[in-house]
């Protein structure tokens, strides 16, 4: 896509999904401003667990907010203690050699399969000499098209082949160019350390969603941009790390062409983001003789009791799934030297860099080499100290064998002009047809749109794998028996009654919920799913109302991270310190993380109340309305549930093929999406498996809320089609025009559900 088509594309209509959470903050501050003349004011009688008053509050559910969070760290908590008592259970170095074998092997399996090696096709662009030293700007490709921006910087004087230290920048807009991390890159060279600092994606001059109007990232900061594309790659199975981890591998592979490079003699280091890289990286290639990752390493028992995952850069798919923790990445190098650089104060659990220090000590202590690993520790914030320093340079010093002083000398920084190494400063404009984590993603996607568009050609087996699948992927799990649940209060109103109840969730947080009692109920009955919650539509004129006029029984939920049940600290967190959008990323990463999904979790719980309505309204006859982002929710419990009579879809985006394809997608949507789903499954391939049950689908969306034309609408259901043409069911699959009025709406439902 060119850049003009990219702003005007922008200018088009995506830019308020992009921004949505600004929007929601600018709600959050005009509902403090109206107080109580604001239209939602009267919904607190609508609360199930927190009440407008501490007289009808239940203060056992004082946090279910946080619900979601709690219950997804539990089950993390419960994977890393195993791994403890694994850790625990290790007798002598054979064992640790075998567990070195195993957690490489994992890693190779989470994170890759890496593509292949391809010519580098590396230029130096551009060349400085300084006073000490010179330093040439290099890019380089590390996949066809993927070009890295860099510059090596050599030290005067060299004899013989030097030593070399590739260095990673944190999170950083400007990258290596940055002076905290020039300082310790110039130090290196005025002591005789060749140094290869690399630009990491999204920062310095490799920004993906580069704006060349306005100078600046579409999206935001260079995390906003990781989660962003990170969020897609999870999707399609891969990972952000997997893209990051590749460059470093190759900036070794550059290193090793240098005559000036002594390939014995290669370390690594960074702060922050770049520690996260190092630790990766360094784990991953063993050319790598000495690492020194800086403000990063913790535990991630500690990670989730404190600040919570960060941004896509961070995590790999299924890590904690797999058996890994931190400590794997610096255990899996043993016996190679390895130095924990950490501060006091760093949001990362100093607590946390601890445990994982002495655990790690004991492998290097099994092979003899208890002098190649040590954690400097020093007083501070997620920053920089002197001590800090001049123990990283030490360290360099001792194991890349180039004795000297260690002290921290004063050094003249670079201008951001002398280290530009593009013409224009951005590979995007600087480079005709760059590919980006996206493109190089969505590539992926399309292979396995590919894949899936051959296995649907024989539904007979099709189907039942992607059941089978959905499942897996989800992390769906079968509920037990559903307990009765808690009346809290019925407010009477024209034709119906509203009836308060919380029932019992997956890991026994409640799930509040509104009943609808008709007056003259039908004998049908609705399970209503909101991505705002039960009370979205439960006013007077809402569409709640009217379905229960229209003699329904209808069951509205607050699922986890809606209503009362959300959004939690760690979601307020992540809106408004990392700025990515109104769901948390970081809560949805821990499901990443622990092979599950907030969708699973939240299909579950619609079964169980599916199960509940059927009981409370007497009636086999339930049937599931999802709205928009919901829908995928009730797809994935609709095919796990066959009790459930039809579904009908209000405004769903139509695949999450589609949340990948797009370059700009609705952030606010991810949460919805299964990890790893396009590897196996696509949201119409659930809607296929429902045949030949009652199916409506009205005013389908692609993944950045463009509603669909009748091109793309009859791609997307092709499948869908397909299947119920199989059952010989086309009367029960409904396609509608998207006319999302409420009068409409309802109309459509209620002629639905009657048929």
């Amino acid at each position: 896509m060119n850049n003009s088509a990219t702003t005007q594309k922008v200018n088009s209509g995506l830019t308020p999904a992009l921004n949505s959470y600004r929007f929601t903050a600018l709600f959050v501050i005009l509902f403090m401003w109206t107080g109580i003349n604001s239209p939602l004011y009267g919904q607190d009688e609508l609360k199930v667990i927190r009440g407008s008053s501490s007289n009808n509050s239940w203060i056992a559910f004082s946090d279910a907010p946080n619900a979601l969070y709690h219950h997804l760290s539990g089950q993390a908590y419960e994977l890393l203690d195993q791994r403890a008592e694994t850790i625990a259970g290790l007798r002598g170095l054979s064992d640790w050699q075998q567990r070195q074998r195993d957690v490489r092997g994992r890693l190779r399996e989470i994170v890759g399969p890496f593509p292949a090696k391809t010519p580098l096709n590396a230029e130096v662009v551009g060349t400085l000499d300084k006073e000490g030293y010179r330093v040439e700007h290099i890019v380089y490709e590390s996949q066809p098209g993927f070009h890295v921006t860099s510059s090596l910087f050599i030290p005067d004087g060299l004899q013989d082949k030097g030593p070399a230290v590739i260095y990673l920048s944190g999170h950083t807009d400007n990258g290596y160019r940055s002076e905290t991390y020039q300082h310790k890159i110039l130090n290196l060279v005025h002591k005789g350390f060749i140094v290869f600092a690399i630009d990491p994606v999204s920062q310095g001059e490799r920004l993906q969603y580069y704006d060349p109007e306005s100078g600046q990232s579409i999206v935001g900061s260079s995390t906003r941009e990781h989660s962003y594309a990170g969020a897609q790659a999870f999707i399609t199975g891969s990972s952000l790390a997997r893209y990051m981890i590749w460059d470093g591998i190759r900036a070794v592979d550059y290193l090793f062409s240098r005559e000036e490079v002594d390939n014995d003699r290669i370390g690594m280091t960074g702060r922050s983001g770049g520690g996260t890289q190092t630790a990766y990286i360094a784990a991953f290639d063993e050319r790598i003789h000495a690492a020194a990752p800086e403000a990063y390493i913790t535990s991630f028992t500690r990670l989730l009791q404190s600040i919570g995952p960060q941004d896509a850069e961070q995590n790999f798919f299924g890590g904690i799934a797999a058996g890994l923790d931190h400590a794997d990445l610096l255990e899996v190098r043993a016996p190679r030297p390895t130095l924990m650089i950490t501060t006091t104060e760093d949001f990362f659990s100093i607590q946390g860099a601890r445990e994982t220090a002495r655990e790690v000590s004991g492998i290097y202590e099994a092979y003899g080499e208890p002098g190649n690993f040590a954690m400097a520790e020093d007083g501070g914030d997620h920053g920089s100290t002197r001590k800090n320093r001049e123990a990283m340079y030490a360290f360099f010093q001792e194991h890349l064998d180039n004795p000297g002083s260690a002290g921290d000398l004063e050094v003249e920084v670079l201008s951001e002009e002398e280290l530009r190494v593009t013409p224009t400063g951005q590979v995007a404009t600087s480079r005709e047809d760059a590919e980006t984590v996206f493109s190089l993603n969505r590539r992926r996607a399309a292979r396995q749109v590919r894949e899936l568009e051959s296995s649907r050609t024989d539904l007979e087996r099709h189907l039942p794998e992607v059941l089978r699948s959905a499942r897996r992927l989800s992390g769906y799990r079968e509920p037990g028996s559903v307990p009765e649940p808690v009346f809290t209060g019925r407010i009477p109103r024209e034709g119906y009654a509203i009836e308060k109840y919380f029932a019992r969730g997956e890991g026994g947080y409640p799930i509040p919920y509104l009943l609808f009692r008709p007056d003259q109920p039908t004998g049908k009955a609705v399970l209503y799913l909101h991505p705002e919650g039960k009370a979205a539509e439960a006013g007077k004129d809402g569409e709640l109302g009217r379905l229960a006029r229209s003699g329904h029984t209808v069951l509205a939920p607050d699922l986890l991270g809606v209503g009362e049940m959300g959004p939690g600290e760690l979601a307020n967190y992540t809106t408004q310190v990392k700025d990515f959008a109104a769901t948390s990323f970081d809560v949805w990463t821990t499901s990443v993380l622990i092979g599950r999904s907030v969708t699973g979790l939240r299909a579950g719980d619609a079964v169980r109340l599916a199960r509940l309505l059927k009981r409370q309204a007497e009636t086999d006859q339930v049937y599931g309305v999802a709205r928009e982002a919901m829908g995928p929710a009730l797809l994935h419990a609709a095919a796990f549930e066959p009790s459930l009579r039809g579904v009908a879809l209000l405004g769903p985006y139509a695949s999450y093929r589609s949340l990948v394809t797009n370059r700009f997608y609705d952030p606010s949507l991810h949460v919805s999406a299964v990890p790893g789903a396009l590897t196996a499954y696509d949201l119409p391939d659930l809607a296929a498996g429902l045949a030949p049950r009652k199916l409506l689908m009205a005013g389908l969306t692609d993944g950045a809320g463009n509603l669909l034309g009748a091109d793309e609408i009859t791609e997307h259901m092709e499948v869908v089609r397909a299947a119920y043409g199989r059952e010989e069911a086309g009367g029960h699959l409904q396609i509608a025009a998207p006319n999302q009025s409420i009068e409409h709406r309802h109309e459509l439902l209620r002629e639905w559900i009657k048929k």
